[in-house]
């Protein structure tokens, strides 16, 4: 690893690769879900985002996933941001675009066009009359969408850096504008976090008022949630400014307001996301149903619980993950490479515990450790055969990439 290497926030990459493999793992456990499988065939298709299900369940599941889906999306989000000034710096524009399109692009292309199906398989099977391949294929191609599964985040990425290029190209002051907003926030972070909330509310409220908060639209391979990409377009942008001030010098220095008080963020954290999770409750299980004034209230506190998720993310890395190890630098290299495949052995190795006698939490401590070990493997096995040749064949000038991703290239939550 390079000596450069921002070490709180390598080691916060494999921190998240970390939860993302278990916010998976523990999908097929949730209490809240129905005690069957979802049909395969059956609008809405929910097995898209809950591909297995257990009889086994645990609601302490629901409460760890809830809260990744509410702050670590977000923070992914961030870190991309955050990094982005720096790649945009050394490339230029269009450089900058050509590499996003090869390091994020093209394997979107390709996780979801094999990946995918190979993963979903499992899905199927589970209520399948004919389990064959065969047969799953024939469903797979009359589906009226192609599922990508966790890869909905690598388009969706893509596409916000091409508009970062876009605007760092035509529109440079846009960027240092950016920059001096972050500066004056430097010693400020209740006002940055204000800010942060106040337009993500305006982002997330219109559209979860008038979408619900949950509802996904899936043209071909293309999904997203309507109420969240403005979200995440906030966040992007909002760790944008800070990489463009630079982070040595702002809130995200290492002796910075959120890493001294890292206490005081997390403890918000957690009233924030019980408030969220209360509020939310209450417009359960029918949203549309439900009195305009506890829908808004639940609308109004994600803003809140979603930034102080973030903030507290950041204040523990800063503070408690300054010091290299070898594991989390191995962990963190391999981060992209093991978000990319993960799916497929957290799939299939819920799917062949469906059925055995054990509880929710050892099934689901058995498919996140087999599941990280195995992609872990995958993607390191892959870089050592497939890495030095592709930096053969991009040598030139126009196309050097980096050994390791250091764009906070890293992962997916709920689909």
């Amino acid at each position: 690893m390079n000596s450069n290497v921002n070490v709180p926030f390598s080691n916060l990459r494999a921190v998240v690769i970390l939860i993302v493999v278990a916010f998976h793992s523990a999908l097929p456990y949730l209490a809240s879900q129905p005690p069957h499988p979802f049909a395969f065939d059956a609008e809405p298709y929910r097995w898209v985002a809950f591909p297995i299900i257990d009889q086994q369940r645990w609601f302490g599941f629901d409460l760890f996933c809830a809260w990744q889906d509410i702050s670590l999306m977000p923070l992914m989000f961030f870190l991309a941001g955050l990094f982005a000034p720096a790649s945009l710096g050394r490339k230029g524009a269009f450089r900058y675009l050509a590499d996003r399109w090869w390091r994020i692009g093209l394997p979107f292309v390709l996780a979801v066009a094999i990946l995918s199906p190979l993963a979903y398989y499992a899905s199927y099977r589970l209520t399948a009359v004919d389990p064959s391949l065969s047969a799953f294929w024939q469903h797979w191609r009359k589906l009226p969408m192609w599922p990508s599964g966790p890869q909905w985040f690598l388009w969706q990425l893509f596409v916000l850096s091409a508009l970062a290029s876009a605007l760092y190209g035509f529109a440079p002051r846009w960027g240092e504008a950016l920059s001096r907003w972050a500066g004056r926030l430097g010693k400020r972070p209740l006002v940055f976090v204000a800010c942060l909330t106040g337009f993500s509310a305006l982002a997330y409220i219109p559209l979860a008022m008038i979408f619900t908060p949950w509802a996904w639209s899936n043209v071909g391979p293309i999904s997203f949630q309507y109420s969240r990409p403005l979200h995440y377009l906030v966040y992007f942008f909002a760790g944008f400014a800070i990489g463009a001030y630079g982070c040595e010098r702002s809130l995200l220095r290492n002796d910075g307001p959120i890493a001294r008080y890292w206490l005081a963020w997390l403890a918000g954290a957690t009233i924030c996301m019980c408030a969220w999770g209360g509020l939310t409750s209450l417009t359960l299980p029918d949203w549309n149903a439900s009195p305009l004034v506890e829908r808004l209230a639940a609308a109004a506190a994600f803003p809140f619980a979603s930034a102080a998720g973030v903030m507290a993310y950041l204040g523990i890395a800063l503070r408690l993950l300054r010091a290299r190890d070898h594991l989390l630098d191995s962990l963190s290299a391999n981060a992209y490479g093991i978000y990319l495949v993960h799916y497929v052995f957290v799939l299939w190795l819920g799917y062949a515990l469906v059925g055995a006698p054990l509880n929710a939490v050892f099934k689901m401590i058995i498919v996140f450790s087999a599941a990280l070990m195995l992609s872990w493997l995958t993607s390191a096995g892959a870089s050592a055969i497939v890495g030095p040749r592709l930096k053969a064949a991009f040598k030139g000038p126009a196309l050097r990439h980096s050994a390791i991703p250091r764009d906070g290239v890293v992962v997916d939550q709920t689909r």
